[in-house]
């Protein structure tokens, strides 16, 4: 059952007896140790509000540490995505380290510097065990710069590099702050669903609109703001649903004027190259 869940009573059941402290064995020695180390945490923090030498309360911690109060076992929930030996590294250094003297704000601080880390949580369970909770962020796109690849989330944060040998099957993104636009993009495919599974990549042009390279060979030049780009792209989907307009072609389709798709062929670039070589020569003769 889940933790927070009910269970309905069973009409007629008998009822248990509820177990003794005495009923499990050590579990009075557990209790009361517990006890007295919360009330010694509370009389250290009460020190250290009132401007008592810091000393005080690390010998009070110490002699804690010796009544069997000190970091015996290490508990790390939350870790997929990331290397865990970088954590428990860290977390070792706290090990047979007296639990009410271990900075718990310090070793959390630490945690947040990993990437992979979007929050973590620190605690004592007394009383001897260091309890870390990791909240992980999870790869969301793969993002080209500086001509290195790397795994993004959803926040654009940088996760790590990967080779371009091992990339994983996740939307490409191109061009200098591509990463930080990733939400726009995600907002502009849930207009347009029937594309999505379509997207090769995407590249972010001049800081300010999206260039999208359909698997079937096409760009699709979108204008600039997101609602225009939007309006655009579901205008191009519902021709292509009536007409098939992907896949028959065309190097690109231009949606940049507003209500229209302007088709460009390689066969129109090829000539309009070949027009402008022309004309360069005749200017070398002249």
């Amino acid at each position: 059952m889940a933790r927070g869940g009910t269970t309905k009573k069973r009409k007629g059941a008998p009822k248990k007896r509820a177990p003794k402290v005495q009923d499990t064995p050590g579990a009075e020695k557990l209790l009361r140790m517990s006890g007295i180390a919360a009330a010694v945490v509370g009389a250290v923090a009460l020190l250290f509000a009132f401007g008592v030498p810091g000393m005080i309360g690390t010998a009070i911690g110490a002699g804690m540490g010796k009544m069997g109060l000190e970091v015996g076992r290490i508990d790390i929930k939350g870790i997929e995505q990331m290397d865990s030996d970088a954590v428990y590294q860290i977390a070792l250094e706290e090990h047979d380290r007296a639990l009410p003297l271990v900075d718990v704000a310090g070793l959390r601080e630490e945690l947040m510097e990993f990437s992979y880390v979007k929050d973590a949580r620190v605690s004592r369970r007394y009383p001897d065990t260091l309890v870390i909770d990791m909240v992980e962020r999870q790869p969301a796109a793969l993002w080209q710069g500086e001509d290195r690849l790397f795994l993004v989330d959803a926040e654009g944060v940088i996760l790590e590099r990967v080779p371009v040998a091992e990339m994983p099957d996740l939307p490409l993104l191109i061009g200098a702050g591509a990463n930080r636009e990733l939400a726009q993009l995600e907002r502009l495919l849930e207009r347009v669903p029937a594309l999505k599974p379509q997207l090769a990549s995407a590249r972010w042009v001049g800081g300010r609109r999206w260039d999208l390279n359909v698997a079937t060979g096409e760009i699709l030049v979108l204008p600039e703001g997101e609602r225009q780009a939007a309006e655009a792209l579901e205008k191009f989907m519902a021709l292509d649903a009536k007409a098939a307009l992907l896949g028959i072609g065309v190097d690109r389709y231009d949606l940049r004027l507003p209500g229209k798709a302007v088709a460009r062929s390689p066969e129109f670039v090829g000539a309009r190259e070949e027009a402008a070589k022309a004309a360069r020569n005749a200017e070398a003769i002249d």
